[in-house]
């Protein structure tokens, strides 16, 4: 693969770079999984220039705010989809076998804070 394709919030550093595989798959699911737990992008910006700055700089962090009623597995595993590296970063089948999802089978039976559906329901993605 080696052509620049997705949206700004979801792309995988080493997709700007144009050389990447199925890891940049993970990336992305990674952000998604940090925007289902926390109720927005960890990259972020005002416009499409200023998120790819960010997601280039690969840098997120978990605001205690959101993040303090997170578990450390749910972390840990944001942590590992979003690695820099892609050689570092979890494969698919690493993902899938992470003891957060062993541990909260039933994710039903989880609340989500307020806060964050929130947060959900402001956050947009301007699809062009």
């Amino acid at each position: 693969m080696t052509t620049i394709s997705g949206t700004p919030y979801y792309i995988a550093p080493e997709v700007l770079q144009e050389i990447y595989d199925e890891k940049c798959d993970i990336w992305s699911c990674g952000v998604i999984l940090y925007i289902f737990l926390c109720g927005y992008p960890p990259f972020n910006g005002d416009n499409d220039t200023e998120i790819m700055k960010t997601v280039k700089k690969g840098i997120y962090d978990f605001p205690i705010e959101e993040w303090a009623t997170v578990s450390k597995e749910a972390k840990e595993l944001v942590s590992k989809m979003l690695k820099y590296d892609p050689k570092q970063r979890f494969s698919a089948k690493e993902c899938l076998g992470h003891q957060w999802f062993k541990k909260n089978e039933t994710l039903a039976d989880n609340k989500i804070s307020g806060n964050v559906i929130n947060k959900l329901k402001k956050f947009k993605v301007i699809l062009y």
